[in-house]
């Protein structure tokens, strides 16, 4: 086999290992060339480590202090720090008396971007870059009892520049974002330690490499040794191992190397994350005096020619970005937050997350390793040498100055996070030129941990932002449908590190009509198909998680706005049920009547598990039948179920070992139309300049002069009052129109959409013809836009069918979203119901596409883009605004019917799987849009297949259809 060189030979693993130690002062201002571990419990005190979260005194200059919250952006809490300015953030601490005489350090996860940390005002150390971890030694500087620690941060400075994080973010981030941490340590201790897994051929067996780097920091020599015990999930020990014991003269420092051989050890993989515990003692001169505890997964990558293999398999990654971010919190770290994140998307049928675009938290990481997620680790650098950051056409992107920060921002995250399991790769930075530096970034980073390859994110192929990159994986943002065929032409793995942007820049679009984000998911499937079929194929991120939206005390909105299937709240979106579908590892066929037996094709798309391994349930007409599918990872087969054949309704339901549900098919025998409809008397009568038909108790009178259908009444109360009348709905594509260099144009005043019927001016040849079986009314129309015609069939069943044609005129192209009939309505017309033929069999109950179902108008006075600074309502269907609720005014595809209710009346339109409904309040009244024609939205990002089906109409081009209405 060709394998790149990831996995470490016998003897030169622990140099590797541990060449963090001289790496380390490549960092820039790093105030140490490694972390820590923090002790869990010690011999000498009671505790080990104080955390430094909470209330903190903050300023700025010479301001008054005021109180601010640690973790925490200062921006998001009100407060405004100026680029070149200096925040003060500053509080007290009691050092225990058990830790005097021995080592003490603060820990900080993440400052941004350039922190100075004084004790008791002396300077103890500075850190340059966010969203990594740095300790500063606070040793000789801190007193027995009360101390004060004051951190100066300064925003906006260099690393913030290379990682875009402020401009990424529209407004500045700054401040202590992460928790911060003092601990001690005894005055032996282990000052550095790593952990790495070795499989054998086979993947059976596997060595645990195990270094620990002890310092002596007393005056004595000691005797030293390390002692490890290993448990497994239920704390049962699985081996214990004590290494050699050495000599540690004064002041000195040395690595301890120990092999720990175990056998047939649980494989973690995000498949089966399976943890054990890796208890680590250190004795000195025979007393344990440090126990440091940490998980462990063993795992091993590799790349083989152009796969990615993990434990020998390979993978298929399916993924989504994610920015840290709550509307309220900005960029800070919340922990529960974090883990409800990794949840969310496991649930979704996810195996992978891209930390777009900075290093996630340890909180996450944690989260990621017992849930099973893999992650990929993104260093905190972004857009060097890329149109969206402007300052590149003045800056030299190859120039060697940026290259300490550029270092310091990768080796700070391989530092901070490599002991993290679910860390697949490293990526280097996102969006950039490949150049010189890059390059020495990728070799100091293979270096630092050979364990793992390394991805940088820019276009493997084509002329745009192609540098050439060497790094271990290939990465193209936003492939077409033929991407996933191009990778297997590459000689490395490629990922789709972004790709299936969501709709987000149509932004007037997406506040007319929600349904855009139900359209996105059929094509989801689509693409995620075709991901699956080219073994090169990776497997990609979708653009993005979670919306970034920031709700700023001010009362502005800003970032980019809704680009998750998840928003900021956690509620979930359209989209997100749309990637639980694609993203499933089961993909369950229609099933086939056999005989007396019945039987479906099942494909395993796990890349470890075995179906066995998965609860299945039928539920047959209310009835539960259990039953197993023994089908291997990566195969398909077939399965008989243990049902009767003569059934109704068949739904199948897979769970997984942690409770989720992967998969939901429901499969119905079709159901013939039991409608009955009554026959109806017709009356016609006409003037001069209106026409009259009657239809039963139905009353509808036309202007002749404009062939308009002006009233509906039903017992004298009105119905509909216009229409229905053609319509043409062009595509909208504006984004808010707020300046900006790359599309960060969120903002609150933003407002929907209004849109009309065309504009008709007057009709001619028109004519109302009393025939034995129906009453027709037809006329030729002359619209603002193009000719046309329109029809009206009053038939004596009680049903209305209206056809239309129109040619269109206009010498301007027109780009078309939508175009059919349009009604108006009365505004206590406000409930509407449907069922319709959706992408998938089932939805869940508040998803706005599901199969069937009811929502009300609650229509509220909002004509900006979202509330702000709280969630509108649990569910995100029933957010509203001035056009209605999202479930009410969001398109419903493919109707089999669709209906408005009102006091008086239900007006029905009855259809054939084809046709699409859409209604808003606008103008005080209910519009109703029965649309021939419909895509999937304007967002500019779209590309195959998410762009299939748009249409561009010009002069001359006919649009035509019918509808069919019933009002009872």
């Amino acid at each position: 086999m060709e394998l790149c060189k990831l996995k470490l030979s016998k003897g030169s693993w622990l140099a590797l290992l541990l060449a963090c130690t001289t790496l380390g002062n490549l960092s820039a201002q790093q105030a140490g060339s490694f972390l820590t571990p923090l002790p869990d419990q010690l011999a000498t005190s009671k505790t080990s480590r104080i955390l430094l979260n909470g209330q903190w005194n903050f300023k700025v200059a010479n301001t008054k202090p005021v109180a601010i919250q640690v973790p925490g952006e200062w921006e998001m809490q009100g407060q405004h720090v100026a680029a070149g300015e200096t925040a003060v953030y500053e509080r007290s601490f009691e050092m225990p008396d058990d830790w005097e005489g021995n080592p003490v350090y603060i820990r900080f996860d993440g400052v941004s971007s350039h922190a100075l940390v004084k004790v008791n005002d002396q300077v103890v150390g500075e850190h340059e870059g966010g969203f990594v971890a740095f300790q500063v030694d606070l040793n000789g500087k801190v007193n027995k009892g009360k101390n004060k620690l004051t951190v100066e941060v300064q925003a906006n400075t260099l690393s913030d520049i290379l990682s875009c994080v402020s401009q990424y973010a529209a407004h500045t981030v700054g401040g202590i974002l992460r928790k911060a941490t003092l601990f001690t340590v005894p005055k032996v201790h282990i000052s550095d330690a790593s952990v790495a897994t070795d499989f054998d051929s086979k993947y059976v067996h596997s060595t645990l490499k195990l270094a620990g780097l002890v310092q002596n920091s007393s005056n004595q020599p000691q005797q030293v040794q390390l002692r490890y015990v290993l448990r497994d999930a239920d704390g049962k020990t699985v081996l214990q191992k004590s290494s050699d014991k050495i000599q540690l003269g004064v002041g000195s420092h040395k690595r301890i190397e120990s092999l720990l051989a175990v056998k047939k050890p649980m494989h973690w993989s995000a498949e089966t994350p399976y943890l054990y515990l890796l208890e680590t003692d250190l004795i000195v001169n025979g007393e344990a005096v440090q126990m440091n505890k940490q998980k462990v997964g063993f795992r091993e990558i590799e790349i083989v020619k152009n796969q990615l293999l993990v434990n020998g398999k390979p993978v298929k990654l399916r993924g989504v970005n994610r920015h840290a971010v709550h509307p309220l919190n900005g960029r800070a770290s919340n922990p529960e937050i974090d883990r409800q994140d990794v949840l969310l998307f496991k649930q979704a049928n996810v195996n992978y997350i891209r930390t777009s675009h900075y290093p996630p938290s340890e909180e996450f990481l944690n989260a990621a390793d017992e849930l099973g997620m893999y992650v990929e680790s993104e260093a905190a650098l972004s857009w060097i040498q890329h149109h969206a950051s402007p300052i590149w056409r003045k800056w030299d992107y190859k120039d060697k100055r940026f290259l300490p920060v550029m270092l310091g921002a990768n080796i700070d995250n391989v530092l901070s996070n490599r002991q993290h399991p679910s860390i697949l790769f490293w990526s280097l930075g996102n969006e950039s030129h490949w150049s010189p530096l890059w390059a020495e970034i990728n070799q100091h980073v293979k270096t630092l941990d050979p364990t793992r390859p390394t991805s940088f994110h820019d276009q493997t192929w084509g002329g745009f932002n192609n540098g050439g990159s060497k790094a271990d994986i290939a990465n193209y943002h936003y492939p077409g449908i033929n991407g996933p065929l191009a990778t297997d032409t590459m000689k490395r793995p490629t990922l789709f590190g972004e790709y299936a942007h969501l709709s987000t820049y149509n932004r007037r679009e997406l506040l007319t009509d929600p349904g855009i984000r139900d359209a996105y998911n059929a094509p989801l499937v689509t693409f995620v198909d075709s991901i699956y079929e080219y073994s090169a194929n990776l497997g990609g991120a979708i653009w993005s998680g979670i919306d970034d939206t920031f709700h700023l005390p001010d009362g502005r909105i800003v970032g980019y706005g809704p680009w998750g299937p998840i928003d900021g709240w956690r509620r979930p979106k359209p989209e997100y049920f749309g990637m639980k579908k694609a993203y499933s590892p089961i993909k369950i066929g229609k099933p086939v009547i056999n005989g007396s037996k019945v039987v479906i094709d099942i494909e395993n798309r796990y890349d470890f598990l075995s179906l066995d391994q998965i609860k299945f349930l039928a539920i047959v007409d209310g009835k539960q039948f259990p039953f197993k599918a023994a089908i291997g990872p990566r195969n398909g087969g077939q399965v008989t179920l243990p049902i009767p054949s003569g059934y109704s309704s068949l739904q199948i339901i897979a769970t997984d070992n942690q409770g989720n549900e992967v998969e939901n098919e429901l499969f119905q025998k079709d159901r013939k139309n039991q409608e009955q409809f009554l026959t109806t008397a017709l009356q016609l009568k006409q003037d001069s300049a209106y026409i009259y038909v009657k239809q039963g108790n139905l009353d509808y009178t036309f202007s002749r002069t404009y062939g308009k259908l002006v009233a509906v009444r039903k017992d004298g109360e009105l119905i509909l009052s216009k229409g229905p009348t053609i319509a043409l709905i062009e595509a909208n594509a504006e984004d808010g129109e707020k300046p900006n260099v790359a599309g960060e144009t969120y903002q609150n005043n933003i407002a929907p959409l209004k849109q009309y019927e065309q504009y008709i001016l007057f009709a001619d040849a028109v004519e109302a013809i009393d025939s034995a079986d129906s009453i027709s009314v037809s006329m030729n129309l002359t619209y603002q836009n193009g000719k046309g015609k329109q029809k009206f069939v009053f038939l004596k069943n009680g049903l209305l069918r209206v056809e239309y044609e129109m040619f269109y005129q206009r010498e301007k192209e027109m780009n078309l979203y939508q175009s059919g009939l349009m009604m108006e309505l009365p505004l206590s017309y406000n409930k509407l119901a449907w069922s319709r033929k959706g992408a998938f069999s089932t939805y869940p109950e508040n998803h706005i596409g599901r199969n069937e179902g009811e929502a009300a108008l609650n229509a509220i006075p909002l004509y900006e883009v979202e509330e702000h600074g709280k969630p509108q309502a649990k569910d995100w269907k029933d957010d509203a605004n001035s056009l209605g609720s999202n479930d009410f005014r969001s398109t419903k595809a493919n109707i089999h019917w669709a209906s408005i209710n009102g006091p008086g009346a239900k007006v029905t339109v009855l259809s054939n799987g084809q046709q699409h409904s859409r209604a808003w309040k606008q103008d005080q009244h209910i519009q109703w849009l029965v649309a021939d024609y419909s895509n999937n939205g304007s967002e500019p990002f779209y590309g195959s297949p998410h762009s299939y089906g748009r249409k561009k109409i010009k002069k001359g081009d006919k649009l035509s259809g019918q509808i069919i209405l019933k009002i009872d």
